[in-house]
């Protein structure tokens, strides 16, 4: 399996400076700063960063659950709400909602929202942060959903 890579780049002050991110890839390529991360500040931050590879991954084990038990999905959507707050020792990741709907024929309600708590608890990004409160709301779409 693959190793991937990312960096960044600080120049500056902790308020004052600014910094740069990219993927290994050369797929994405960022400015962040103090702003960006903790105000409403222009550029991204890395909790933006870890709420999409965390969307990505669970969507991605959500499909392979969905799959495996007989049921392929027309489409899934997760969006990620990343958490972070100020506490004694200082700043940390509080916690990720994840809301994902999927348009998926041939699956009861409570099948579904059971493989949606298999896909979070096995996703690798959600495992990799299981120090975290992560939860899940999953919506449950009709099948021709996804065609509109």
């Amino acid at each position: 399996m693959p190793v991937r890579t990312s960096e960044a780049v600080w120049k500056g002050t902790l308020v004052g400076g600014v910094g740069e991110m990219k993927t290994g890839s050369g797929g994405i390529k960022f400015p962040y700063s103090f702003s960006s991360r903790f105000e409403a500040g222009k550029g991204s931050n890395p909790e933006e960063l870890i709420g999409a590879a965390h969307a990505g991954c669970f969507s991605m084990a959500f499909a392979g659950i969905l799959e495996h038990a007989g049921h392929v999905p027309a489409s899934i959507k997760t969006v990620a709400r990343v958490a972070i707050e100020k506490d004694a020792a200082g700043f940390a990741i509080t916690s990720i909602d994840l809301a994902t709907e999927a348009s998926v024929s041939g699956l009861d309600e409570t099948t579904f929202q059971k493989l949606a708590e298999e896909a979070k608890r096995g996703c690798p990004v959600s495992r990799a942060l299981a120090g975290t409160k992560i939860s899940v709301a999953a919506t449950l779409l009709p099948p021709d959903a996804a065609k509109k």
